[in-house]
């Protein structure tokens, strides 16, 4: 994704490798990064039915859209689609979410089927593909290429392989999260969730991510925001208030008989609401209004957000969501790899 908006939704996917030789991925297998998710596939075949399976496709964004019913218009010609935010945030609860594959990597030189003929078999459009090969011939990186079949192509003999071959996976990934959501991230993009877009608010949201060490996040409504959580599954809400947002929550509050000091908190920017048992308005009659107020900053962008960082928000029914840091220690006792026998590694990548 590029450094100057947050997509609508992220989480960790899986990358698939697939090559002949054991021995080659076992050594691979040190040197690949310790948080990424991955599957060792030595048979083409298998890979293919593992890659192409419905679990290891990304949501589609039917799940995001529908018709909406309620207008004045009945033309078919202008039909009118709605947005479902709420089911944005609802990936959470996807326990399978992290089997998503989002990228292949992928011997060219394996019997039976090479690598360009398995990449040309993978049916997700949006799955990004790097074939590796030990033959210098670049003839298969033009014909890759131009049939639209791969996106990388990686020598394994190069001194830079592994380096390369890293920096392309995380690229890819991200190219993957791109085309996956683009039609709801342009939906969203003229919404009140234009935050999204915002480089300055880009910028203070990746702070967070590595200070709190997120691995994935939803957009969420009751208040607008992000709710992210780290790898053990702890999670936090990211509170994000427009100004328009802001000023009509004060208005909501205002009318039903909220005290000066609440509406004061608003007006100086000193702290934002999260009320959660009121579907995001200030409860009448409540006294003890200020245990529901989180301390505010202020993220001045192409227009000004007043935020709160909420860790453990309460509310939300998170107990049963699966970490990524459960997926990976699934994977490393033993989904890592399909039919294969590891040799003793070592160093580096073999010409094979």
């Amino acid at each position: 994704m590029t450094m100057t908006m947050i997509q609508p939704f992220a989480f960790p996917t899986t990358v698939g490798f697939v090559d002949d030789s054991a021995d080659f991925l076992a050594n691979l297998s040190l040197q690949l990064d310790a948080r990424l998710a991955f599957r060792f596939f030595n048979s083409a075949e298998h890979a293919l039915n593992a890659i192409n399976c419905a679990e290891a496709q990304s949501p589609s964004v039917d799940r995001f859209l529908s018709r909406y019913h309620d207008r004045t218009e009945q033309s078919d010609a202008q039909e009118v689609i709605a947005m479902r935010v709420d089911a944005i945030s609802q990936q959470v609860r996807n326990a399978r979410r992290f089997e998503c594959t989002s990228v292949v990597v992928v011997d060219y030189d394996m019997p039976g089927m090479n690598g360009l003929e398995v990449c040309r078999r993978i049916t997700h459009p949006a799955v990004k593909k790097i074939v590796l090969t030990g033959k210098a011939d670049e003839h298969l990186a033009v014909k890759g290429f131009n049939e639209g079949i791969i996106d990388r192509f990686i020598r394994k003999q190069d001194p830079d392989a592994i380096t390369a071959l890293n920096e392309a996976i995380d690229e890819m990934k991200e190219a993957y999260l791109r085309h996956t959501q683009r039609t709801v991230a342009d939906a969203l993009a003229l919404s009140e969730y234009r935050f999204l877009n915002d480089p300055a608010f880009a910028a203070k949201a990746r702070e967070i991510f590595r200070e709190r060490d997120i691995v994935e996040h939803y957009l969420c409504v009751g208040p607008s925001g992000l709710l992210m959580l780290d790898g053990a599954a702890v999670p936090y809400l990211l509170a994000v208030y427009p100004e328009d947002a802001l000023r009509a929550t004060r208005e909501i509050a205002a009318e039903l008989d909220a005290p000066a000091e609440f509406l004061a908190e608003l007006d100086e920017h000193r702290s934002v609401p999260y009320f959660w048992e009121s579907d995001g308005l200030f409860p009448i009659g409540r006294e003890s209004w200020r245990e529901y107020m989180h301390p505010a900053f202020v993220v001045q962008g192409q227009e000004r957000y007043t935020c709160a960082l909420i860790e453990r928000p309460p509310g939300l029914d998170l107990e049963t969501v699966v970490a990524y840091d459960e997926y990976l220690d699934r994977l490393d006792r033993g989904e890592h790899s399909v039919g294969l026998t590891h040799a003793s590694p070592t160093n580096g990548l073999s010409a094979t």
